[in-house]
């Protein structure tokens, strides 16, 4: 069952980013950065839910797909693969040992806190790979922060749909919570 979630998100990756970039053109400011980024929502969902080893698993394998999509050098596009998933990871791993504990899915002030630092993290990691291999990304002076504000506001988004659509389903009969254990 893994395995197939795995590859489910895998595939939905890379077909989220081709569908961002058709509905918010508007907002891209390069090829690799808009003010508005839905996967960045699934990277951190893939990792929040699928945990760290099998939620990396899912991204790196939707990068390679998505790999094709562009027309850049390899060693660039995998690098920009190993950023997009290390930006979420950081973020879920860094929160573990500052609060020595995990995120609690339920809490907004902790998925608020990991999402910032994960655009923070993301926005970082791929500038600086674009610095040291001196690509032409880093032209334009804001597309560092507005990578960070594309990540915020694709992660909110995101979260905002994902949450919609488990509402709806409920609505139809779907039972998505658990149910409220007995007090002892």
């Amino acid at each position: 069952m893994n395995l197939l979630l795995i590859l489910v998100l895998a595939v939905l990756f890379p077909a989220a980013h081709v569908l961002n970039g058709w509905l918010f053109v508007f907002a891209n400011l390069s090829a690799h950065v808009s003010l508005i980024y839905l996967p960045a929502f699934l990277r951190l969902f893939n990792i929040l839910v699928m945990g760290p080893v099998y939620g990396t698993l899912a991204t790196l394998i939707g990068g390679l797909i998505l790999l094709f999509w562009f027309n850049e050098p390899i060693v660039l596009g995998l690098l920009n693969i190993a950023d997009s998933c290390a930006g979420p990871l950081v973020a879920m791993m860094g929160f573990r040992i500052y609060f020595k504990r995990p995120i609690q899915l339920t809490s907004l002030k902790d998925l608020a806190l990991v999402t910032v630092v994960y655009a923070i993290c993301n926005s970082l990691f791929h500038h600086t790979t674009w610095l040291l291999l001196g690509n032409e990304q880093l032209i334009e002076p804001n597309s560092s922060f507005g990578m960070l504000i594309g990540d915020l506001n694709g992660a909110l988004l995101g979260a905002y749909l994902f949450k919609a659509s488990l509402d709806y389903l409920e609505k139809k009969g779907f039972n998505f919570s658990e149910p409220s254990q007995p007090k002892n």
